[in-house]
């Protein structure tokens, strides 16, 4: 992998089309991106739409709820741990808030007013109340990343961010008072995830990338495949989804420190192996992994639809046949939704400008 020091606008005032030419300005931005990483988070986010389409197959199927635990064990950590990694450099500058508002909390608005909307016509829920305090669905992913980032500073700052955030994580497993406000039991359960994403560096994904790391992921992710196997119908696997406390699980409070240790070490062992196998070059579907957030938010509208317009009600589609075309339409479905011409569309609410709203020395980058 290569980690280009040289910025956008260095890039741009050496390009032989001009000073900061916007044209100039993009090329150095797409040569700054890095392979790895977009494919990285392509993955993540077709693993993703795939865990949703398999919701609804989970009853009366062992193998999909096995597969389903499984995904859910290390998909949104892996997401998680990226965007901790991509966080390092947040200083709160006027510039950075700036980002923040308009890339994470302006569509955590939009797409909480809409999955409210959304939700009323297909859950039949009418008078399903808008609130920004409750996130619904998929925002809950936006006002984690919100907190994160703003607490970012904080945690770069502390002695031991990664054991700290871990105590938080546990303290919270043990706390059903906490709520849904903000969602703040996924928040604050992932939280190590974030954590350790901005305590690692360059050489921590060449290690994960090397021969010997590569070749025990195999083995590691086949065992468990079998492990999932053997727990689905004798756990839940509710606790990867990190949005109760172990009262609320059913199981007694000193569980909940204990599975947090437990989860992070699992989930942060099957990040390592997908990590390890994620390719280091361009493909086809390298450019589509600066579009993860679209397609992550996007999708969800095709996942509510997809049981209020009766795809799962035939009984075929509860079988193998089914359930392989769930998976294919799912990954279909996310990719589309991650390409240029989408993005063009929906930019406007996803990364919109607003110039207008911030003062002159935000508006530099």
């Amino acid at each position: 992998m290569s980690y280009p020091q040289t910025s956008a606008a260095t890039q741009a005032r050496r390009s032989p089309e001009g000073t900061g030419s916007p044209r100039a300005v993009q090329q150095g931005r797409a040569k700054q991106r890095d392979a790895y990483f977009d494919n990285a988070k392509y993955l993540a986010i077709v693993l993703v739409a795939i865990g949703h389409s398999w919701e609804p197959l989970r009853d009366g199927s062992r193998t999909v709820t096995a597969l389903y635990n499984f995904v859910y064990a290390f998909h949104m950590p892996a997401f998680i741990v990226i965007s901790g990694y991509f966080s390092r450099s947040f200083d709160a500058s006027p510039a950075k808030i700036k980002r923040l508002v308009t890339g994470v909390l302006v569509p955590y608005v939009v797409f909480e007013t809409a999955y409210t909307l959304y939700t009323r016509w297909t859950d039949g829920v009418p008078d399903r109340p808008i609130t920004l305090l409750d996130p619904l669905y998929l925002t809950w992913f936006l006002i984690a990343l919100f907190v994160w980032r703003l607490t970012t500073p904080l945690w770069k700052n502390a002695r031991w961010p990664l054991p700290v955030a871990l105590v938080v994580a546990m303290l919270a497993t043990v706390s059903p008072s906490i709520g849904n406000d903000l969602d703040l039991q996924r928040v604050l359960q992932f939280l190590p995830y974030f954590v350790l994403g901005l305590c690692l560096r360059p050489e921590h994904f060449r290690l994960v990338r090397c021969w010997r790391v590569r070749s025990l992921a195999l083995p590691v992710l086949a065992g468990a495949l079998l492990v999932s196997y053997w727990a689905a119908p004798r756990m839940t696997g509710a606790w990867f989804f990190h949005r109760d406390s172990a009262q609320e699980l059913g199981a007694p409070a000193w569980c909940g420190p204990l599975m947090t240790l437990a989860g992070f070490g699992c989930s942060v062992v099957l990040v390592a192996c997908f990590l390890s196998w994620v390719p280091g070059r361009r493909l086809w579907f390298t450019a589509l992994g600066a579009g993860t957030l679209y397609g992550y938010l996007l999708h969800g509208f095709v996942a509510q639809g997809s049981k209020f317009w009766g795809w799962y009600d035939p009984a075929w589609v509860h079988g193998p046949l089914g359930e392989i075309a769930a998976t294919l339409v799912a990954a279909t479905v996310v990719t589309v939704l991650c390409t240029p011409p989408v993005r063009r569309i929906f930019r406007f609410v996803i990364e919109p400008r607003m110039d207008w709203a911030f003062r002159r020395e935000a508006r530099v980058s």
